[in-house]
């Protein structure tokens, strides 16, 4: 394809090239993007309380109104941690409805409307827009392993029927595949709304691959609480967190502090909270012990959906005692 074979040219060049056919010199900056469609900053990734086998709309509007107390710059419902595979479509969109509604313009609403079929995924993104979100996560799709051409094709069919600012998810740990740093810059290049990706694959130097690849405007964030410091050291833009349901004013603390370059600070909150961080994501599969922990806060039931099954007494123990070390529960 001309338009790959050129990206490559001026990849080597130091040129990108852009929406129009055009190209700029050395890296694009920030002010190439109106704010609107900036990624940066503390994400929250929500988790979906329920109640009596239904989306229990009063712990989740509590939920967000303590997110945004917090200084979060968005939250992200119906994602992993939001237990999206096991909503219907109705709820899934009620859910984006109700994130938008009860964050009121105090903060971007991003909807995670990814799927493993084009269609379904189109479908969802092009109804949460109709919604008012400020912009769509998408996730690699999961199970059908595409090649990087079928992703790239994928990707950009979503980009091609919405103009939402959309940001990538890879996370190869659930979907097997990994998005490749050049699919990304031929995403990033041809597809204009395509303007940030979740980097969920466990490894900074990721990080230093796609910074390489892209232009600098072009959003990193890490999808990973305990690796956000080696990220942002590296260039990354922000935090996608899990543990921001729990702690948002901790979090949205060590990402100011990263992000502004205070590394002395960053690293002492992450030394200060780095096992409560990976307690988290260990003591259970996400969003297991998160909406655990939230529970035993009183803040929502502790409730699942199948497949997802409840912590183990002994597990939900070990949650305890972390939480009583930081405080969190009496």
């Amino acid at each position: 394809m001309q338009v790959k074979a050129e990206m490559r040219k001026m990849m080597g060049s130091g040129k990108f090239l852009v929406a129009g056919g055009y190209s700029l010199d050395a890296r694009r900056t920030w002010s190439t993007l109106p704010p609107a469609m900036r990624f940066s900053g503390t994400y929250t990734a929500l988790i979906t309380p329920f109640r009596d086998g239904k989306v229990d709309v009063p712990a989740f509007q509590s939920l967000i109104e303590r997110q945004v107390a917090s200084g979060i710059d968005g939250i992200v419902p119906v994602g992993t941690t939001g237990e999206s595979p096991t909503l219907d479509t109705a709820e899934h969109i009620e859910v984006i409805r109700l994130a938008v509604e009860f964050a009121a313009g105090r903060c971007q609403v991003v909807a995670g409307t990814g799927a493993n079929a084009t269609a379904e995924a189109i479908e969802l993104t092009q109804a949460a827009a109709g919604l008012g979100v400020t912009g769509s996560l998408q996730v690699c799709p999961y199970y059908n392993k595409p090649s990087q051409e079928g992703l790239y094709l994928h990707f950009k069919a979503i980009a091609e029927a919405t103009s939402l600012p959309i940001m990538l998810y890879s996370v190869p740990g659930r979907s097997v595949v990994e998005l490749a740093p050049e699919t990304v810059a031929r995403l990033a290049a041809d597809c204009p709304t395509i303007i940030a990706i979740k980097e969920a694959g466990g490894s900074v130097d990721r990080v230093n691959q796609l910074l390489q690849a892209l232009p600098a405007d072009f959003g990193i964030l890490c999808g990973d609480d305990p690796l956000l410091l080696p990220f942002a050291s590296c260039g990354a833009t922000g935090l996608v967190s899990v543990a921001s349901n729990l702690v948002p004013e901790v979090v949205v603390s060590l990402v100011k502090a990263c992000l502004s370059g205070n590394f002395p600070a960053a690293l002492a909150l992450q030394k200060q909270y780095y096992p409560l961080l990976r307690g988290l994501m260990t003591l259970d599969v996400n969003p297991v012990p998160i909406k655990t922990a939230v529970a035993l806060q009183g803040h929502c039931s502790s409730e699942f959906r199948l497949p997802l099954a409840p912590m183990s007494p002994a597990s939900t123990e070990k949650l305890r005692e972390l939480l009583r070390a930081y405080q969190l529960i009496s």
